[in-house]
C-alpha cells in the first residue's frame, strides 16, 4: 500500500523514490494526474542528477489537444515496495505520475485539505 496527501491546492500527492545509475536514491513528491497515461515526469534537474538512460523521443497528446515531444529515460523507482522500471517522459514541471503507473491498483483520495491518499494493489 502507498499513502499520500491532498494539499491545499487540491492535489494528491505521494512520496517516492527514484533511483538512478549508480544506486543513487532521490526521494520526490509527485502529483497523481489520472488525464496522464504515461508513467511519471521528471524535471531534467532530477534526469540529470540521477544519470538515468535516455530510452527515446516521444510525441504525446497534452489535455489542451495540443502535441508535444518529450525525451523519455529509463529508470528505476521502489514502487509499493518493490523495485520497478518504468519510462520517465522529461516535463519541466512539477512530478507527475499517470495510469500507467496506476494499472492494477486502486486509488482513492479523500477530496479535502489533508485528505489521505491510498493506492492498493488489485489481486
Amino acid at each position: 500500500m502507498i499513502l499520500g496527501k491532498v494539499n491545499s491546492n487540491r492535489e494528491a500527492i505521494i512520496s517516492l523514490a527514484v533511483i538512478g545509475e549508480n544506486y543513487q536514491q532521490q526521494k520526490i513528491k509527485a502529483i497523481i494526474d489520472t488525464g496522464y497515461t504515461g508513467f511519471l515526469t521528471l524535471p531534467s534537474t532530477v534526469i540529470i542528477a540521477l544519470g538515468l538512460t535516455w530510452y527515446n523521443r516521444q510525441e504525446s497528446l497534452l489535455g489542451d489537444g495540443s502535441l508535444c515531444m518529450f525525451d523519455v529515460y529509463e529508470a528505476s523507482i521502489i514502487w509499493d515496495s518493490q523495485v520497478r522500471t518504468i519510462e520517465v517522459d522529461q516535463a519541466d514541471t512539477d512530478p507527475l505520475i499517470g495510469m500507467g503507473l496506476l494499472e492494477g491498483y486502486e486509488l482513492k483520495i479523500q477530496g479535502i485539505e489533508g485528505g489521505i491518499v491510498t493506492i492498493t494493489a488489485l489481486s
